[in-house]
C-alpha cells in the first residue's frame, strides 16, 4: 500500500511548469486566459485540428501564414480557409473576431451627441481598422449634433469621382439632417489626410453650404490614430466647434 502511494504522488513541479506541455483547455482552467498564447486561444476556438494536425499546430500555422493575430483578424473569409480549416472552422473564426471587435467598440447609438472627432474615432476604429480598402461614410446629425443615422457612401480609393455629393446629401436631406460628419479610413495605418482627402472635403463642404446641410468635420480613421480636417484648418469655421477636440 505504501509503495502505491509513493508511485501515485505527483512530481514536485510548479503549476506553470507542470502545465507547460498540457493542452490549452487544461492551461485555461488552471492559469486563466491571460496566460495563454495567441495560438492556444485560437486552438480553443478551432477546437480540433485537421489534415493530420492538432488544433494547436493548426493555429500556429494560421498565425504564421497570416503574419500574426491582427493580420488574421483582418483576413477576408476566403483567406481563412486552409487545409484543416473548412467552412465550420472559418465561420467560428469570423464570429470570434467579430465578437472581439464589438466588445472593443464604443459605438454611438441614435440620439448620442458627437462632441469631437475622438467620438467618431471610437465609434468607427474597431470596425474600420482592419478594412483592406478605404470605406467612406457619413454620420447624419440633428441640429444639436446628435447622431441620426450612419450612411455608407462608397468603398475604394477616395476620389472626387467616387464620392459624389448626391450620394452624400440625398440621404441627409431625406432624413432631415441639419449637419453631418464625413469619415473614412486609411488602410495604411497613417491618418494623415491626403491631397485627395482635402479635395473631396472642400467639394462636399461647398455642396453642403448650397443645400443647407453643414459639414461639421471630416475624420480620417487609421490604425495609428485619427485626423480631423477641421482641426487641421481644412474646413471653414472655428476649430473649436461642436465636432472638435480630442
Amino acid at each position: 500500500m505504501e509503495r502505491r502511494t509513493r508511485a501515485q504522488a505527483p512530481p514536485s513541479r510548479s503549476a506553470g511548469a507542470r502545465l507547460e506541455g498540457e493542452a490549452p483547455r487544461e492551461r485555461l482552467r488552471a492559469l486563466g486566459p491571460g496566460a495563454l498564447s495567441d495560438a492556444e486561444l485560437l486552438a480553443l476556438v478551432l477546437r480540433t485540428g485537421g489534415a493530420g494536425r492538432g488544433g494547436l499546430d493548426l493555429s500556429r500555422l494560421l498565425l504564421a501564414r497570416a503574419g500574426g493575430l491582427l493580420a488574421l483578424a483582418r483576413a477576408a473569409p476566403a483567406e481563412l480557409r486552409a487545409p484543416g480549416v473548412g467552412p465550420a472552422k472559418a465561420a467560428s473564426l469570423e464570429a470570434a473576431f467579430e465578437l472581439g471587435r464589438r466588445i472593443a467598440s464604443r459605438r454611438l447609438a441614435p440620439g448620442d451627441p458627437i462632441t469631437g472627432p475622438a467620438d467618431v474615432h471610437r465609434h468607427l476604429h474597431p470596425r474600420l481598422r482592419g478594412a483592406p480598402q478605404e470605406e467612406f461614410l457619413a454620420l447624419l446629425l440633428d441640429g444639436r449634433h446628435r447622431l441620426l443615422r450612419e450612411i455608407p457612401i462608397s468603398r475604394g480609393t477616395l476620389t472626387a469621382s467616387l464620392v459624389h455629393p448626391r450620394e452624400v446629401f440625398r440621404p441627409a436631406l431625406r432624413e432631415g439632417a441639419a449637419a453631418l460628419v464625413l469619415a473614412h479610413n486609411h488602410p495604411s495605418g497613417d491618418p494623415t489626410p491626403s491631397a485627395e482627402d482635402r479635395e473631396v472635403t472642400d467639394r462636399l463642404v461647398r455642396a453642403g453650404e448650397l443645400l443647407g446641410v453643414r459639414v461639421v468635420d471630416h475624420v480620417v480613421v487609421a490604425e495609428r490614430g485619427f485626423a480631423s480636417l477641421r482641426e487641421l484648418g481644412a474646413l471653414p469655421g472655428p476649430s473649436g466647434g461642436p465636432a472638435s477636440g480630442r
